[in-house]
């Protein structure tokens, strides 16, 4: 085995005992995926039993879970301004939860201001507890988000992977990134935590259900614009420039959905282009 393989295994072996309730929580996501639905929930219950015990999550936030979770299997049963309001109070859990506002979990920090490479800035990772929940919610609320499959459009899924790298070149061009070849020892535990804990939520929230919502009102290039325009707002907090280039990711995986009706698309165009940045530039950004 390389020695880069040893150093990386060797390192995510390290978090093991700290980090093995995680895997529990992916293996719940996969079976939800591929339509296991009772055994994903089942291995969801699990994980959120293992992670109070251990203080993770704390009485109010298994409060703040069994509401949203309850509050979403619901709401494909309820009709007129009930399900209005219950989709508005979806929304405002699923961003609350997603943006970590809501109280009693204890996101584990397990990278602490590291650096993919010598030109990039600092980086902390934690993995987290509260925002994959929203995926579960999702599903609950909105299950033809894994059904609508249909054939496939070239033209709008090739638009989508080209302004994947696209956005790299205005990265470049801004300075908002630096080529930087890198496969830092923490690379495995970052795949797994921004494909599981991160894009799968993200990706269910903005493409398999809001945009979707939005196209039955407003048509095709009404749901992916403004779906990709609210993914862009959703990340305001890193300033302008970070809210322009999530609109323009969003767009390109909500094309990938449109195009497709495949769920795993949007998915893996959003891991895809977050693991090339992390080991093809400098990651977040250039020192």
């Amino acid at each position: 085995m390389p020695a880069t393989d040893e150093i990386t295994v060797t390192f995510f072996l390290s978090l093991m005992p700290t980090i093995w309730p995680w895997p529990i929580l992916i293996v719940a996501q996969v079976m939800a995926l591929v339509g296991r639905t009772g055994v994903a929930f089942s291995l969801l219950v699990l994980f959120i039993s293992i992670v109070s015990a251990v203080g993770l999550i704390l009485p109010v936030a298994i409060a703040v879970v069994a509401f949203g979770l309850v509050g979403a299997s619901l709401l494909p049963h309820l009709k007129g301004a009930v399900a209005v309001i219950g989709h508005a109070l979806l929304i405002l859990w699923c961003l609350a939860i997603g943006a970590h506002l809501l109280p009693g979990f204890k996101n584990l920090k397990v990278l602490d201001q590291v650096q993919a490479g010598v030109g990039s800035t600092d980086f902390t990772l934690h993995l987290n507890l509260d925002k994959p929940l929203v995926f579960f919610a999702i599903l609950l609320a909105w299950p033809r988000m894994l059904h609508g499959a249909t054939q496939t459009k070239l033209v709008p899924l090739l638009a989508g992977l080209l302004l994947l790298p696209s956005l790299f070149l205005l990265g470049l061009s801004l300075g908002a990134v630096q080529p930087e070849f890198s496969v830092p020892p923490w690379w495995l535990v970052f795949a797994l935590s921004n494909l599981f804990l991160t894009c799968l939520a993200e990706e269910a929230f903005f493409r398999g259900y809001l945009q979707s919502a939005i196209t039955l009102r407003l048509g095709a290039i009404g749901g992916v614009v403004t779906a990709s325009l609210l993914f862009g707002l959703a990340h305001f907090a890193g300033g302008p420039a970070l809210v322009v280039f999530a609109s323009i990711l969003g767009l390109g995986c909500g094309l990938g959905y449109y195009a497709t009706g495949r769920f795993w698309v949007p998915v893996a165009m959003h891991f895809g282009f977050n693991l090339t940045h992390l080991l093809l530039f400098t990651y977040p950004g250039p020192a």
